[in-house]
């Protein structure tokens, strides 16, 4: 009997040493598994640090793309045209309810000079009211005048009167200096101001 012990002692002792490395193989396999199933991210403060890092860094993570530069179109235009457009815009700025916005771009005609152009407004507050919305003015420019070169100007000229027109004929004067042509339709139409 004493021979059989060892035997199946040795017999033992080899199973359990197979056994204890099918075990340690096993669990080497199986943790990586488990590893990536991690619990939720511990809940951020509003009001910590942290949750300001991680605002600025999704802000910065979904601005949009711009196209490098001599990929956007820049064909010339005229005043008239530049004109135009910044009219379109002030209109559609009153039609959404921004009447001051829109009276700062009518309060006086800017100027083209190459593709900058040059707004003179009566003072700092307009100035500052102007400039925290010249983004969308300068997309709208940019967009419907296919130049991507234009920049605006902004100056603060206090003695400024403003240019308005006032009745028709000062109406018809302005329109008349931008374009000339409005001449010849007045009287191929025999069109009266007055009526």
């Amino acid at each position: 009997m004493k021979s059989q012990i060892p035997n199946e002692g040795q017999n033992s002792h080899s199973t359990v040493e197979v056994k204890s490395e099918t075990i340690v193989e096993a669990t080497k396999e199986e943790t990586p598994v488990t590893k990536p199933e991690s619990g939720p991210e511990p809940k951020i403060s509003a009001f910590s640090l942290s949750s300001i890092r991680k605002k600025k860094e999704l802000e910065a993570s979904t601005k949009s793309y711009v196209k490098p530069s001599s990929v956007l179109p820049t064909e010339e235009f005229t005043e008239t045209e530049m004109l135009v457009q910044w009219n379109k815009y002030a209109q559609r700025l009153g039609d959404k309810g921004l009447k001051i916005m829109q009276s700062l771009l009518l309060i006086n005609d800017p100027t083209l000079d190459g593709t900058v152009i040059t707004l003179e407004l009566p003072n700092e507050g307009s100035k500052l009211d102007f400039e925290s919305q010249i983004h969308g003015l300068l997309g709208h420019l940019k967009g419907h005048l296919h130049n991507h070169d234009i920049t605006i100007e902004v100056k603060v000229n206090e003695t400024i009167e403003s240019k308005r027109s006032f009745n028709d004929q000062d109406r018809y004067n302005r329109l008349l200096e931008i374009n000339p042509n409005i001449e010849l339709l007045r009287s191929t139409f025999g069109l009266d101001l007055h009526t």
